[in-house]
């Protein structure tokens, strides 16, 4: 039977990581989609090589064999380890990491348990970040500021920041992979699903019951809006992503905790005033 199972990551690496998590096919091969969430993510499937999917623009559909075990590690937008490549060069790709997580690959294999991986590939990233400059952290505030609790413009961004648009999407490019833009429109929709996840409740807002209320909530125009951004980034309807349930996503996996600290940012005041 397959499983998923999500946990945050390490304290030390908080800043960094999304959420981490364990996942097991059954007898049976299962069929992934995996949704754009404006950062990178790494798989090692045990006994394999390790995986890097780059940013997603859409959804990216993978079979996993049966019988299959692997641990994942999903980064904030503009965090990643030493990669083979610029980010903006990884857009929409699925790449097999070798050289040194070729020897991190060889470890996991040997893992007692699932979670002992999961322990040896935390503690791999703590010590590659370690060594390395860090995110830039113009970027860092221009992703806080771009999520969807924060009603703004790119460009009052790009003046908030103290730079041009141009250079703000030349640094967000190299940092994220995408632009300001694209990825203000895939933190919208994932700030939908977390509140989706958490269990939507009414906005208050007349005639925004339902999905029309978390929708409006972070800033579609209306549910007619919400539905063609997520056919642009799912390949479905949200009816279709959440299974017709607003709780929870069709695939049944629980995603809380990857959601928590996205909805922790919520109550934060706004970053920037306004935008036009």
């Amino acid at each position: 039977m397959e499983s998923y199972v999500e946990r945050p990551p390490l304290p030390q690496l908080a800043g960094l990581v999304r959420t981490v998590w364990i996942q097991r096919t059954g007898e049976n091969a299962y069929v992934q989609r995996h949704l754009p969430t404006g950062g990178v993510e790494m798989h090692f499937p045990l006994g394999e090589f390790p995986q890097l999917i780059g940013p997603l623009t859409g959804p990216a559909i993978e079979v996993i064999p049966p019988r299959t075990t692997l641990v994942g590690v999903r980064f904030h937008p503009g965090s990643a380890p030493p990669l083979p490549a610029p980010l903006d060069d990884l857009v929409d790709q699925r790449i097999t990491l070798e050289g040194p997580w070729g020897d991190v690959a060889e470890r996991l294999a040997g893992a007692a348990t699932p979670e002992r991986a999961l322990t040896l590939v935390q503690a791999r990233l703590l010590r590659e970040f370690r060594g390395t400059a860090g995110a830039d952290p113009l970027v860092g505030e221009a992703v806080r500021a771009l999520m969807p609790w924060q009603p703004m413009s790119v460009d009052g961004l790009a003046a908030h920041l103290g730079l041009s648009a141009s250079q703000l999407r030349r640094r967000c490019l190299h940092a994220v992979g995408v632009s300001p833009k694209a990825l203000q429109r895939t933190l919208r929709f994932q700030g939908f699903l977390a509140l989706a996840q958490a269990g939507a409740v009414a906005s208050g807002r007349r005639g925004a019951e339902g999905m029309a209320g978390p929708a409006a909530d972070v800033g579609y125009a209306d549910q007619a809006h919400l539905s063609r951004e997520c056919l642009r980034l799912t390949g479905l309807t949200p009816s279709g992503l959440l299974g017709g349930a607003i709780d929870r996503c069709a695939c049944g996996h629980d995603h809380s905790a990857s959601y928590r600290p996205f909805l922790a940012a919520r109550n934060r005041p706004p970053l920037l005033p306004h935008g036009p």
